[in-house]
């Protein structure tokens, strides 16, 4: 699901979900760079030299004198590249030589751990039971108390959520029937959309009363309705102090960084302590997961605001308040329902992993049947979710996009709000239809349909059929290439990693990257974490290059034309939205309990942002430029290789970046293969409810993430500046 893209830069993604944010931060350094990269695109093409052309005397050949700074700025580059290189072998050689002679190279020391599980674990301890006398009796009072009675006062209106749309308010009034939800539904989708909405509202309530998931995707339903207002408003809140206050964004960024590169299962064990199990615990584990995105959304559109419309607002007398409310936030209005449309998107993200601390709905049906291996009902749960998520998708988009419309305030109230009409006559009528013909309140088991016998044939017809091929590749892949891969990372010694990264943090931003990309790496040796780290980097590492490689293929091919990239848009949209686990079932079902089940899983749920940024990037190049190359003399090739890609550099390492962190968010996901990583400690920690060790093995992945998005939006700086685009 989408994990979005706000993520540290970034974005989460953990996500497709807050991607948006970003791709305005890009395009706007893209279009601010264009008339520079159009004066130069004809000297970067047809030779591909990164240079103006040289001036010529009265003869027509070229000066001398220009020569040689463009030599000398060519060399400095290279011998900065060759020093970096000789001192990373350097390195490499010298840690391994320490490593055979130093046991502590080799292996962090014991002694060396730093005992943060601990110290979590009693910070805990003291937040259940609160102050404890020497006899061993508590104060009375405990924070713990102040959390549950939050989480009693967010059951009211998920309650009355509920009582709406699925188990009613009495058997005198029960919830309200499929035809009518269906009906509502597509007057909101006409109101905002048109004819197109309307029929996908009606047609989506439709499909989860047909097939059978009504009552789950209700319930589901009900949890976000009142989620996602939650995450709006805290968002809402924390994206306009970012935007008035940059100590508090300084303040705010990082934790912001570490909530949306941990997985959500790190965080899930001390939501159960304080908060119990259920249906609102899992409404603030998710406001966890969907808060930092719609915060950065909403702030970055606050400060896109131009100087000249708060000039004229401050010219026109308005207060701080009026000058937020009356101009920053209409003329932002667009950006700030994108941030509402990552809240949806983000909180149905969760909704599987929620299940696992007591909601119910289509994720706890969903969990259900991944345990008993029901692939066919799983997948069209699975779907299920998947239909909610495009509707809202959709709606809240239309929503953005709707114009208001003037009437006029002397006209009777019924000809104002005629769509307000026909809903509230919907709703009587349908109602009392729905008494008479029970069927349209909720469809009989002999009134719907399933696809599940014939996906359980598919699979089944697969086994028996390509079993012994399947096995065949998977033995040779684990054997000759991954195994070796993992022995490889588990045998570099911590201190030549460490120094490595740090030479390249240093090499790409300073002594600033440098600093913070080593002490982000030094956490998981310091918390004795160190075996785990590098097998989770060797897995995510691997899916990741496979990732970039096929999504950069598939994006490059699908935008070359405008048809296939709004064909592959809507495959990545329809992608992005199913379920994580979901991606799980086919590979176990094919490759077994293995590190290249997980690999695969993590390429099917991550490769979505490489192939989106590519087209993103490389139809986002000017016309004129190519126009330019074209006339130079550029065949396709040289025109992609020395125009479109280094303009579309930016967009497409920001890809790189949201690859990372969505493979990331899938760690703790595939332990529940029996991966031996990062992900299968936190998995153990939730069942045993350690909430030190859950969190230390979050905050070890969390880092990994950060550090790769400071080292790659970094580079990315670099090449930025040497386009002339900042």
């Amino acid at each position: 699901m989408n994990h979005t893209a706000t993520l540290p830069n970034n974005g989460s993604s953990k996500a497709a979900a807050g991607e948006t944010a970003s791709n305005k931060s890009a395009s706007t350094a893209q279009a601010s760079s264009k008339a520079t990269l159009g004066a130069n695109a004809t000297n970067k093409t047809a030779s591909g030299a990164q240079q103006l052309a040289a001036p010529t005397d009265e003869t027509g050949h070229v000066t001398e004198h220009v020569a040689t700074p463009l030599t000398n700025s060519r060399a400095k580059p290279t011998r900065h590249r060759l020093l970096f290189w000789v001192v990373a072998l350097a390195i490499i050689a010298l840690g391994q030589f320490a490593a055979s002679r130093l046991d502590w190279v080799a292996h962090y020391p014991s002694e060396w751990i730093f005992p943060l599980k601990n110290w979590i674990d009693a910070f805990f301890e003291w937040l259940v039971y609160g102050v404890r006398f020497f006899d061993g009796t508590s104060y009375g009072f405990s924070p713990r108390d102040v959390t549950r009675g939050l989480a009693s006062v967010l059951a009211y209106p998920l309650h009355l959520s509920e009582s709406i749309f699925f188990d009613g308010f009495s058997k005198n009034i029960p919830a309200l029937p499929w035809i009518t939800v269906a009906g509502l539904a597509a007057l909101l989708g006409h109101w905002l959309g048109g004819w197109r909405s309307a029929l996908l509202g009606a047609a989506a309530f439709t499909y989860l009363a047909l097939f059978g998931v009504w009552q789950a995707s209700m319930q589901t339903f009900s949890l976000v309705l009142i989620t996602v207002p939650m995450v709006f408003l805290i968002g809402l809140v924390a994206g306009v102090l970012m935007s008035k206050s940059p100590r508090f964004k300084r303040a705010i960024t990082p934790l912001f960084d570490i909530l949306q590169s941990m997985p959500p299962f790190a965080y899930l064990v001390p939501i159960v302590v304080l908060y119990g199990v259920g249906d609102v615990p899992a409404m603030i584990a998710t406001a966890l997961f969907a808060v930092p995105p719609v915060a950065r959304c909403i702030a970055l559109g606050l400060e896109s605001v131009q100087k000249g419309v708060l000039e004229a607002g401050q010219m026109m007398g308005c207060t701080r308040w009026q000058l937020l409310w009356k101009v920053q936030m209409p003329t932002a209005r667009s950006v700030l329902l994108v941030g509402l449309n990552q809240g949806i998107m983000q909180t149905l993200a969760m909704i599987v992993l929620a299940a696992l601390i007591g909601a119910s709905g289509l994720g706890s049906e969903l969990l259900t049947s991944l345990q008993s291996l029901r692939l066919g009902e799983a997948l069209e749960q699975g779907i299920a979710i998947v239909v909610i998520a495009v509707v809202l998708d959709r709606l809240s988009r239309a929503y953005a996009l709707k114009q208001p419309k003037y009437m006029d305030p002397s006209l009777a109230w019924w000809r104002r709000h005629p769509y307000m009409v026909l809903a509230l006559v919907f709703l009587a009528g349908s109602t009392l239809l729905a008494r008479v013909l029970p069927d349209l309140a909720l469809l009989s088991d002999g009134h719907t349909i399933t696809t599940a016998p014939y996906w359980n044939a598919g699979i089944d017809w697969i086994n028996l059929h390509l079993y012994d091929s399947v096995q065949a590749f998977r033995n040779f892949t684990l054997m000759k290439i991954l195994i070796p891969t993992r022995n490889f990372f588990l045998a570099i010694p911590w201190v030549t990693f460490l120094a490595l990264v740090v030479l390249t943090g240093y090499r790409l931003g300073g002594w600033s990257v440098a600093l913070i990309a080593g002490l982000l790496i030094l956490f998981p040796a310091a918390t004795g974490l160190w075996p785990e780290t590098m097998t989770t980097l060797y897995m995510i590492g691997t899916a990741a290059v496979i990732c970039v490689s096929v999504g950069f293929v598939i994006g490059l091919g699908a935008s070359r034309t405008a048809g296939w990239s709004r064909f592959a848009s809507g495959i990545c949209d329809f992608l992005q939205t199913f379920p994580s686990f979901i991606y799980l079932i086919p590979v176990v079902m094919l490759f077994k309990v293995s590190d290249l089940s997980a690999i695969i899983a993590v390429l099917m749920f991550a490769v979505v942002p490489m192939i989106r940024y590519t087209i993103l990037g490389l139809r986002g190049v000017p016309k004129p430029i190519i126009e330019a190359a074209t006339q130079q003399g550029a065949t396709r090739l040289q025109r992609l290789i020395k125009v479109e890609l280094p303009i579309a550099l930016p967009e497409i390492m920001l890809g790189v970046n949201q690859v990372i962190f969505m493979a990331l968010f899938m760690v703790a996901i595939t332990a529940l293969i029996g991966t031996q990583d990062l992900g299968a400690e936190i998995n153990a920690a939730r069942s045993g409810n350690e909430i030190g060790k859950a969190l230390v093995a979050g905050l070890c992945i969390a880092f990994l993430g950060i550090t790769a998005d400071r080292l790659i939006g970094a580079w990315v700086k670099r090449k930025k500046i040497a386009l002339g685009a900042i």
